[in-house]
């Protein structure tokens, strides 16, 4: 079976779900590279306000985003015409196991500033 119909309503609310676990990774860590940003920023002023003088440098890994992708497919699910849709195994691997292509890429750089994402790495479900 390549593919399988889904209620239209019960797959929005599955990927509202994980859009919502999505975003809480999101706002974690954006805020936890925020603090790291400052501390390594703060660290090399107090460094050159002692007349240590030396390059300043910071590299910081960004945070990666991928909400776009759950409101694509929550805008796709709400303009379908219809009580079910008929999805692929592709498809249902994203929208209702959220496996996506990116996400261990994405949990994997996030989890340096994301408890919830550190914790994330090795299942297959994010919670709210």
């Amino acid at each position: 079976m390549n593919t399988v119909k889904v209620k239209k309503a019960e797959l929005s609310t599955i990927v509202a779900e994980k859009r919502r676990g999505h975003t809480k990774i999101v706002k974690e860590a954006i805020e936890g590279y925020r603090k790291q940003a400052m501390k390594l920023l703060e660290d090399h002023i107090e460094r050159l306000k002692k007349g240590r003088h030396q390059i300043v440098q910071i590299y910081l890994t960004e945070p990666q985003d991928h909400t776009k992708d759950y409101d694509r497919v929550l805008k796709m699910i709400e303009m379908h015409i219809g009580p079910t849709i008929e999805i692929s195994q592709t498809d249902f691997a994203k929208y209702v196991m959220d496996d996506w292509e990116w996400k261990q890429q994405f949990l994997s750089s996030n989890s340096t500033y994301s408890a919830t994402a550190a914790a994330a790495m090795g299942s297959e479900d994010i919670e709210d």
